[in-house]
């Protein structure tokens, strides 16, 4: 797979279940003249379950920034590098950043080969709006510091993700349910894709609870998906507007729309046009009366 320039190829694995690779992953792995594993022990799993015997090397965030100028040298001089981490996609709180960004400095072609993501797929299945959401990583193991991320979160109206440990999982939650309140709607996802995998949604205040009951349910990896802050009464009554709006200006004139909205609603008709007006816009709509 050798060629004039080299390529870098981001490569995701699975983060449990090792069916979840694909095929093209495969294909990269064992076509590509050498791999970058976050724990090298962990990876040859993975490659002797495919009988992928491809070079692989030792890349973790101990070494990244330093090794960084020497798998670059290697690419350009025609060889075809895979990245990939312990479990997931790699760079999404796992080593690479510095790799792919001094790649693109130099002019390098970085290919991203898509796959399994915890974080994706604890989203997915939470219950919670998927239409915008905040990635948080880990959060500082420091409580103070946490705190203090926690609550610049606190007013945020998307879904928020957030990896954790089991040694963390309960001051985690407890500092959530203090800062966002014990009702807030949220899921913990443990050991996805994996055996002893459970998907639990509720409020923040019953999922501590319902952790605090058994030590077994602690132990694993998880994903904290927490629901997005409400809406202030402003912001609901807009995008009801907005809703309203939408829905009157796929059947009627603009300005039709607008007359029925604001009987429809009280809302003032001036405030409902300027509305009407920004949607046309981003539909692409002129806003002239068929």
């Amino acid at each position: 797979m050798t060629n004039t320039s080299g390529r870098l190829f981001v490569v995701a694995t699975p983060i449990g279940n090792l069916d979840d690779i694909s095929p093209r992953a495969l294909d990269v792995l064992g076509a590509v003249d050498l791999i970058l594993a976050e724990d090298t022990r962990h990876s040859a799993k993975l490659l002797g379950r495919f009988g992928i015997s491809t070079k692989v090397t030792a890349f973790h965030e101990h070494n990244e920034r330093r090794a960084v100028a020497d798998i670059l040298a290697r690419i350009r001089s025609g060889l075809d590098v895979a990245l990939i981490s312990d479990a997931g996609t790699p760079l999404i709180s796992d080593p690479g950043f510095h790799l792919v960004r001094h790649a693109h400095e130099q002019h390098i072609q970085v290919v991203p080969v898509p796959g399994p993501s915890a974080v994706l797929a604890a989203l997915s299945v939470s219950g919670l709006p998927t239409d915008r959401f905040v990635f948080e990583g880990f959060l500082p193991s420091r409580r103070e510091q946490r705190l203090r991320r926690l609550e610049a979160l606190a007013d945020v109206p998307a879904t928020i993700v957030v990896l954790e440990g089991p040694h963390r999982l309960l001051p985690t939650l407890e500092d959530m349910a203090a800062v966002f309140g014990p009702e807030r709607t949220a899921a913990v996802a443990k050991e996805l894709t994996k055996r002893f995998e459970v998907v639990r949604r509720d409020t923040l205040g019953a999922l501590h609870a319902w952790l605090t009951e058994s030590a077994e349910r602690q132990k694993g990896e998880f994903v904290l998906v927490i629901g997005g802050a409400a809406k202030t009464p402003a912001e609901a009554s807009e995008s009801a507007h907005r809703e309203l709006l939408s829905t009157l200006m796929d059947e009627v004139p603009l300005k039709t729309a607008v007359k029925m909205a604001a009987k429809i609603s009280g809302a003032n008709r001036n405030d409902l046009y300027d509305l009407a007006l920004a949607l046309a816009g981003e539909r692409g709509e002129g806003s002239e009366d068929a």
